[in-house]
């Protein structure tokens, strides 16, 4: 932003007030005009500072910032981030009597993946770890498909394939 204008029509209102008080109003107003100009920037910079505060202030978590390039101010604008709309997902056309296809993994390169920072109590992370081990499952392919069971209304898919047990010993399936 170029201050020069700002700075230019401020000598002149000096200039024309001034010049209602005489000549020798009017020689002290020039000799005053060229240390004032520095002044006069400063205390510009200093309103668009304290302006740029209070946009700031309305635009959390976005900002902006006036930065001193030469003479003259630049803005910084930092746009909030926008949150991505909300959408139903639709369900899958399947075949009367066929499984319905199992939920995407984070796996699936397909499928657009969004990054979230999920907290969990220690026990329940230890839990879900030993849970993912069982199936063969990654934590966050575990995660993905406990909440998409969790939001298709408690459905499955079905077990994950596994090598069959070769003494028969263990137990496979779901328990609700």
């Amino acid at each position: 932003m170029d201050l020069t204008p700002y700075v230019d029509t401020l000598r002149q209102e000096l200039a024309v007030a001034a010049d209602t008080g005489g000549d020798d109003a009017r020689a002290l107003a020039e000799r005053l005009a060229a240390p004032l100009e520095s002044a006069a920037r400063l205390t510009l910079l200093d309103a668009l500072s304290a302006a740029m505060g209070e946009v700031t202030r309305e635009l959390a978590p976005g900002s902006v910032d006036v930065r001193l390039r030469g003479l003259d101010p630049e803005f910084v604008v930092t746009a909030p981030p926008v949150p991505e709309p909300f959408r139903e997902a639709r369900e899958p056309v399947t075949a009367p009597g066929a499984a319905p296809p199992p939920p995407p993994s984070a796996e699936d390169g397909d499928a657009a993946v969004a990054r979230i920072n999920f907290r969990l109590p220690a026990q329940l992370k230890v839990r879900a770890e030993g849970a993912a081990a069982v199936e063969g499952l990654s934590v966050n392919a575990w995660l993905v498909r406990a909440v998409s069971t969790a939001l298709d209304g408690g459905e499955r898919a079905g077990p994950p394939d596994r090598a069959p047990d070769p003494g028969n010993q263990g137990l496979t399936g779901w328990a609700r």
